[in-house]
């Protein structure tokens, strides 16, 4: 094998922030793996309150590339398990690298992955589109800038009641909420039956991560679903959110890459709660590999290629909300370089 990265800083069409602060651009690491004449792509995008940046990535990419590149590569699956144990503090890695294997693995068969998993596209959710937080006036003209039948609303402000009363002035769309673990236990037993008057359809993350008593006494009493994001990164959390989430939010770059969110969607399945794959404000590449496993899940959070103000990968297109899944092998999509000169 022969993995070979670039690093990016992909601009945002706006400012993007949430409860945790702001950024104008998407740092992100896209590897390429080669095994007999036969070329993956993955992505990881950094996010900061991770403490894992491009810089990290790289860093261990390079220190570890000899053992990386000699596995005896057979299968996806048993390559994740061979990168989980060689970098075990960095889950962002591991994603990019197992992404990119299964981009690989699906051009091998000359099928894309949800042919190969045997999945049925029509069952594929819509995917929402996000508004970060702003002014009032400002999430407004957002919205108004991109008509979507779903919206996910960063909150976790002074006026968040009010910037939802003035959203939905202007449409009819289902709105989902995310805190962040911005709100209190206190601000989110006030606001939640407020936003529940307002067409939102669930409330995700409401409090800090590891605010599980907290969790447990809005799951009880909350009149609107609780998703859970922030508590729940790897596998193992997975258990951890029966009675205190009504559903969990996968995120393919914290969990480690397709090979596990696989795992934990069965594991949730089983303990009856609701899935939601989400972005990290990939490019087209990571989003690609999280439109391929939608047909597994309730909902999606896929729009990271709409918030970017360019891509570096063509193959996706949205349709009136849902992403359209081609017949192209692997992920579906060509990795285009369009930033190579200007890095």
């Amino acid at each position: 094998m022969k993995v070979t990265y670039k690093t990016y800083n992909l601009p945002f069409r706006h400012p993007f922030t949430i409860s945790k602060g702001t950024k104008t651009h998407q740092p992100s690491l896209v590897v390429e793996v080669e095994h007999r004449g036969i070329i993956g792509y993955g992505e990881a995008p950094a996010i900061a309150y991770y403490n894992i940046p491009v810089e990290k990535m790289v860093e261990d990419l390079e220190r570890k590339k000899q053992m990386i590149e000699q596995f005896a590569f057979t299968e996806p699956e048993r390559y994740w398990h061979y990168l989980h144990h060689l970098l075990p503090q960095n889950n962002f890695l591991v994603c990019a690298l197992d992404i990119a294997v299964w981009d690989m693995w699906g051009k091998a068969y000359r099928q894309p992955l949800h042919q190969l998993w045997k999945l049925d596209t029509t069952k594929a959710p819509p995917t929402d589109y996000t508004i970060g937080i702003d002014t009032i006036d400002k999430m407004v003209e957002k919205m108004k800038e991109m008509p979507w039948p779903i919206y996910k609303i960063k909150l976790g402000t002074h006026e968040d009641i009010a910037i939802v009363q003035a959203l939905r002035k202007h449409t009819d769309a289902v709105f989902r909420i995310d805190a962040n673990a911005g709100w209190t236990v206190e601000e989110a037993l006030e606001k939640i039956p407020q936003l529940a008057t307002l067409g939102v359809e669930f409330i995700e993350q409401p409090l800090a991560k590891d605010n599980w008593e907290g969790m447990k006494r809005l799951y009880q009493e909350s009149p609107l679903p609780l998703i859970a994001d922030e508590s729940c990164v790897v596998q193992g959390d997975v258990e951890k959110c029966a009675g205190h989430f009504h559903g969990i939010n996968i995120k393919l770059t914290k969990c480690s890459g397709i090979t596990p969110a696989r795992f934990m969607i069965d594991k949730a399945r089983s303990l009856g709660l609701k899935v939601m794959i989400g972005s990290m404000n990939e490019s087209s590449i990571g989003s690609a590999a999280i439109a391929q496993l939608s047909p597994l899940v309730d909902y999606v959070d896929m729009d990271g290629p709409l918030l970017l103000k360019e891509d570096i990968a063509t193959g996706l297109t949205f349709e009136q909300g849902r992403v359209v899944l081609t017949n192209k092998p692997g992920l579906g999509v060509d990795y285009t370089e369009i930033y190579e000169k200007s890095l």
